[in-house]
């Protein structure tokens, strides 16, 4: 970036030329920002024309992904009068927002992949829920607080407020107990330039000047470090990507999304129950007016031809594969009496000299199950344990783990048929369009099912898909206690500066069921949460509970007089990494195939969002692709303003 001032170095700066040199009152009389009168979101790809909104022919979609972005497709052109198929792998819909039935402290409970927030400025979101009429499902969490361990930082409180840029950061100098120890040096070219970093956001440019380097490169040189430690480092991690894997211009979109660029303040919301309950479901209940859903689908191809794609085959429930198929020995694992065949989430295990192999894929969402020391095979991300022969003994899952016969091998290769197939031929859907809604491990797999002339319209996107990342693992572990504690800060608190851990909720205090479980028992059910941690210093289920637990009672004392009546480990790999110089390459909703469309929070955006705003937003575009395409309205998107207001 050039150098935008000239002026000599001080290592001190008052409060008041603080704000002299923010141009408070310059940035308010050309922007016309004021605390009465806030910014209205911008509008994404209105039409100009008053088109028809509803379809008066019969056309179809198959959408292939049943999480947030497939979920907000299907049920935008299930309003729209179209007849829309969902296909979702698991059992469950709603992919990292999917919640499930577990037995913990003797009783039924339902359990998802941790926290969520839902802010203001998810306007495309917040949209749909209104017109579900669900606002009710929702409850405000008033403030939340963010704490630092063995620092010299006092907890930071963020509380609901309707201030916009310029004056959301003063308010934030005021109320902050750590305002003088945020480290901004404006008379320093490279706080100036951090400061006009983040205040001036033009899409375009951002990623053009850092999208090829990390956070963790970028804030060596002469960064603030107080503004680092006090909010880049923990709201980076809640981007649910690790700093030293995270490009710098995705960080400017995301802070100019979640602050700087937004009008609404900081406050968010939580659900009343499981996000499953709140959200997904009701959301499913629409689709279901003039759709089908199936669940358990596994596509075994997707058909292209002449420049489209033709059908797309799937089998219901167990891999079904009726035709041979082989499989290169695993080199990563290693063990005396298996062996390990297939990579990433289509691993096999047989035993040697066995002619029988077992799929390792988790029958409930489809994690790689691994062998623990107790001889059986446990699933690391939601718990479901299965015998060394591969029957379910403990869920979530609910089928046993498929089997395969051993058809011939070949040195490292094996060959590999399905036992008893559920049926000898899929099921084949034709549609007029299709929609890939996975997240980025499954279509990356989906891609690998792809057959005909795909070489010549698919060579470039094939690429993309290729390219696509995958962040470091997020895990969560619920805690059950026979006993409540005092706690001073909000019902759900940022941590930092732990090994592992980046927040802590109270769901004692937040959902009905557990509200109700706390009052009949007087008991507590606590949850840590780990955004991005490194696998080679958590390894195991093992390591991380043990972590988990330490951190525990090192952030609430009391609790280790409780009694600890259960634990549930919840562990995750499969969010999209954005990681330095991926900008460019990303793939953007329409493909070189006419009738095929992206939807996921992997897909390049066209205006700032992130985490479900952004999955959600990304499946409204794919729809609105389809209702472009058939001459109908298009859903007008929202978003904050598209551009920041320091531009230079």
């Amino acid at each position: 970036m050039s150098q935008l001032f000239n002026l000599p170095e001080s290592s001190t700066i008052s409060r008041r030329t603080l704000l002299q040199l923010f141009g408070v009152g310059t940035i308010v009389g050309v922007t016309g920002y004021s605390r009465f009168s806030k910014p209205q979101p911008s509008v994404f790809q209105q039409d100009n024309l008053d088109l028809p909104k509803i379809l008066n022919t019969n056309k179809t979609v198959a959408v292939i992904g049943g999480g947030l972005a497939g979920l907000a497709c299907a049920y935008q052109l299930v309003q729209r009068g179209f007849t829309v198929t969902l296909l979702e792998k698991s059992p469950q819909l709603g992919g990292k927002i999917a919640s499930w039935e577990i037995e913990a402290a003797g009783e039924t409970f339902r359990m998802e992949h941790g926290f969520h927030g839902f802010f203001p400025q998810y306007y495309n979101l917040n949209s749909v829920v209104s017109e579900l009429g669900i606002k009710d499902n929702f409850q405000s969490l008033n403030y939340y607080s963010v704490v630092y361990h063995n620092s010299p930082y006092q907890p930071e409180v963020f509380r609901p407020s309707h201030s916009a840029f310029p004056w959301n950061i003063i308010d934030l100098a005021i109320a902050s107990p750590n305002r003088l120890q945020w480290g901004i040096n404006l008379t320093k070219i490279k706080h100036l330039q951090v400061f006009q970093a983040i205040t001036g956001f033009q899409r375009d440019k951002n990623y053009q000047r850092f999208d090829h380097i990390s956070v963790a490169d970028w804030v060596k040189s002469e960064f603030p470090q107080g503004l680092y430690d006090l909010y880049f480092l923990p709201f980076a991690k809640s981007s649910l990507n690790a700093p030293d894997l995270m490009s710098v211009g995705e960080l400017m979109q995301f802070f100019h999304f979640y602050f700087f660029g937004n009008p609404e303040g900081l406050a968010f919301n939580g659900t009343k129950d499981d996000m499953g309950t709140s959200l997904v479901q009701p959301i499913a209940e629409a689709i279901l007016q003039n759709g089908k859903i199936i669940t358990d689908a596994n596509v075994s191809e997707i058909v292209a031809n002449e420049g489209k794609i033709s059908e797309v085959k799937y089998f219901v429930g167990d891999n079904n594969h009726t035709v041979p198929f082989w499989v290169q020995r695993n080199s990563v694992v290693k063990d005396e009496k298996i062996e390990y065949f297939g990579a990433a989430d289509e691993v096999y295990a047989v035993k040697k000299d066995n002619q029988e192999a077992i799929s390792l894929t988790c029958t409930h969402q489809g994690c790689t199950v691994k062998m623990a020391e107790d001889g059986q095979f446990h699933c690391p991300c939601h718990g479901a344990v299965f015998t060394a022969d591969g029957k379910v003994v403990k869920g979530p899952a609910k089928r046993d783990l498929a089997k395969f016969k051993v058809v011939q091998k070949e040195d490292d290769n094996l060959q590999l048929l399905a036992v008893n197939p559920e049926s000898s031929s899929p099921e084949i859907i034709n549609a007029d369009y299709y929609v890939l809604a996975t997240d980025v491990p499954g279509i990356k797999q989906l891609f690998k099912r792809m057959i005909g002339d795909v070489d010549k319209n698919v060579k470039q996107v094939r690429s993309q898909i290729e390219k696509l990342s995958i962040a470091d693992p997020f895990a969560v572990c619920r805690f059950w206690f026979d006993q409540d504690f005092n706690w001073e800060h909000s019902n759900f608190t940022s941590l930092s500066g732990y090994k592992l851990t980046d927040s802590i909720t109270l769901y004692h205090r937040i959902q009905t069921q557990f509200i109700e479980w706390a009052k009949k028992t007087g008991g507590s059910v606590v949850e840590l949460h780990a955004y991005c941690y490194k696998e080679k210093e958590f390894p195991n289920q093992e390591a991380l509970l043990t972590t988990f637990e330490e951190e525990l009672y090192d952030i609430v004392p009391e609790l280790k007089q409780a009694k600890l009546l259960h634990r549930e480990l919840v562990n995750q790999h499969n969010f999209s990494g954005y990681p330095p110089n991926s900008y460019t390459e990303r793939p953007e909703t329409t493909t070189t195939l006419t009738n095929l469309f992206f939807a996921g929070d992997w897909v390049k955006m066209p205006f700032p969002c992130g985490l479900m705003e952004r999955a959600v937003s990304s499946g409204l575009l794919a729809a609105n692709e389809i209702l472009h395409r058939e001459g109908l309205q298009r859903r007008p998107l929202l978003t904050v303003n598209p551009e920041g207001m320091l531009q230079i």
